[in-house]
């Protein structure tokens, strides 16, 4: 039986049953409040196709923000409130950010979401990039855009479980580091979700 190419995976991925993530997984000792009050968030997870390879793009965020500087990320951010949707919210954020147009988009359809330590839930959109298109970066929320091979983030043995202190406490968070760029956080955990949701079906 023939493998199935990368983007195919992806769409049979989606159907394979994944629970919701959190930026807390791997620190079952963090107590988190009830009541607590969450904001809808929404990222594209985009994809593309180049000379026969299947490709990621991803963001560096500015060093100037305010949250995660200088850190790897999907394009999106929050909702607003003239978004229809949370699939709107990613592709409006993708427009902005990076200069996707939403027509150049063929949406897949949602991962599982994922609680942030910043009090969001945040919804992944996987999408198929049409055409290529050149990147423009929002300067004020975007130091660089680039990509990665889709088969580096889809390979569940290139990740590793890393630790550094966070409010006085050990926090453990997964990696998929490629070449200069350290993916980890959120941005890891998600795609290690899609990876192990890809090897599930």
């Amino acid at each position: 039986m023939a493998t199935p190419d990368p983007i195919t995976s992806l769409i049979r991925a989606l159907n394979a049953p994944v629970a919701a993530s959190s930026d807390y997984d791997l620190n079952p000792d963090v107590v988190l409040p009830k009541g607590r009050k969450l904001r809808p968030a929404g990222v594209l997870v985009p994809v593309f196709e180049q000379n026969g390879q299947a490709r990621l793009i991803l963001t560096k965020r500015s060093s100037a923000l305010k949250h995660h500087p200088g850190q790897i990320a999907f394009p999106g951010g929050k909702q607003d409130e003239g978004d229809i949707d949370i699939t709107a919210t990613a592709l409006r954020e993708a427009h902005e950010e990076i200069g996707l147009e939403p027509s150049n988009v063929d949406v897949l359809g949602l991962l599982n979401s994922h609680e942030t330590v910043t009090s969001f839930t945040m919804t992944p959109v996987l999408g198929r990039v049409r055409q290529s298109f050149t990147p423009i970066a929002e300067t004020g929320e975007v130091e660089e855009v680039f990509d990665v091979p889709l088969d580096h983030v889809l390979n569940a043995t290139r990740y590793s479980v890393q630790g550094r202190r966070w409010w006085g406490s050990m926090r453990k968070y997964y990696t998929v580091p490629y070449g200069p760029y350290y993916i980890w956080g959120a941005t890891a955990r998600i795609l290690h979700a899609l990876a192990d949701a890809v090897d599930r079906s």
